[in-house]
């Protein structure tokens, strides 16, 4: 996996200053890169029987349709507020200064389904945290969570205790 490093551009100072930003652009366009990285999420979960793919907006929406094809599961978006067009669920959650939200179609999940939660990079785990919470609130099982990076220094895991997390490459 660590050579998957070599296809991710870091960029210093974006999207402010001191801040180094995993550009997952160059390793999308990069073919056996890509699919390494399906591969690699797709078979953490393998056997699993997982019903239903989350993805987080918006670079979730990347790779969780892949996984979840992958798995023969379905895909379910979440998203910010008000961008899905039938009656949703919504779970708000801290950031450092306010909070924010995530919303999925209330007939998304069905009671009992197992469910991976996708995104590309755990940073704080607090929107991660909130996925976890809203698929429990429709009666999903959370199989566990899967991310492309990590940024072990910011201690998203910690957010995250009890669940299955698999994250494939850890800065």
């Amino acid at each position: 996996m660590n050579q998957l490093k070599n296809l991710i551009r870091e960029i210093p100072d974006y999207p402010k200053p001191g801040i180094l930003f995993y550009d997952i652009t160059t390793l999308l366009k990069h073919p056996s890169g890509f699919r390494a990285v399906i591969d690699a999420l797709r078979a953490h979960f393998a056997g699993h029987g997982i019903d239903r793919v989350v993805g987080i907006e918006a670079r979730g929406f990347i790779f969780a349709p892949a996984v979840a094809y992958a798995l023969s599961a379905g895909f379910v978006p979440m998203r910010k507020p008000k961008k899905l067009p039938a009656p949703t669920e919504r779970v708000e959650y801290a950031l450092e200064y306010g909070t924010d939200s995530v919303e999925i179609h209330k007939d998304a999940i069905d009671a009992g389904h197992n469910v991976l939660i996708v995104d590309d990079v755990l940073a704080t785990g607090g929107t991660a945290a909130a996925a976890a919470k809203l698929v429990e609130k429709l009666g999903g099982r959370v199989a566990g969570l899967s991310f492309v990076i990590e940024l072990d220094g910011l201690k998203g895991r910690d957010k995250l205790p009890g669940y299955d997390v698999q994250t494939l490459l850890h800065y």
